[in-house]
């Protein structure tokens, strides 16, 4: 009879060491997938429910541009002309400033946005992270003049365009 008992414990240990691993698992894939749960809310549980209407971002007659200072990418002195409502940094072929051959950039690294008519820059959940002025962002970031913008090992300064 103390056998069976041994036994089945044994086998009830067992049973929670891979439910264990398992929500281990299965936690670590989901950290590295990105989450595709959503919390879902009902109405008048934390959000408005008419979300206020999308600002249209205002650009300066003249853009601003980020001017390449250091680089083991770009030329020195190559400009990304701010140009558009969203600027794309990265190795995607896509992006306005494409880094390709830069091991500490990701394909979508950081985007600058326009935000009434002064720009904004945003980490986009890169692994080595987006630098303003030597700090790392963790937050969408507005850019002033002379502020130094650092994607992998290009840095970049923000010099403003002629606003009308």
């Amino acid at each position: 009879m103390v056998d069976q008992a041994l036994l089945l414990l044994r086998i009830g240990v067992l049973v929670l060491l891979y439910l264990f691993v398992w929500r281990i698992a299965r936690t670590a894939i989901r950290d590295v997938r990105g989450s595709s749960e959503s919390m879902i809310l009902s109405p008048g549980h934390g959000f408005d429910p008419k979300p206020p209407p999308a600002a249209v971002p205002v650009m300066p007659a003249t853009p601003g541009r980020l001017v390449v200072v250091a680089s083991d990418i770009l030329p020195l002195g190559a400009a990304v002309v701010l140009d558009q409502p969203e600027v794309l940094l990265g190795r995607d072929p896509r992006a306005a400033a494409v880094l390709d051959g830069d091991d500490f950039v990701s394909g979508r690294h950081a985007m600058v946005r326009a935000r009434g008519g002064a720009p904004t820059v945003t980490d986009l959940g890169s692994t080595n992270g987006t630098y303003v002025n030597g700090e790392r962002i963790a937050a969408e970031t507005p850019l002033h003049e002379g502020d130094e913008v650092a994607v992998g090992s290009t840095r970049m300064i923000y010099e403003p365009g002629a606003t009308p």
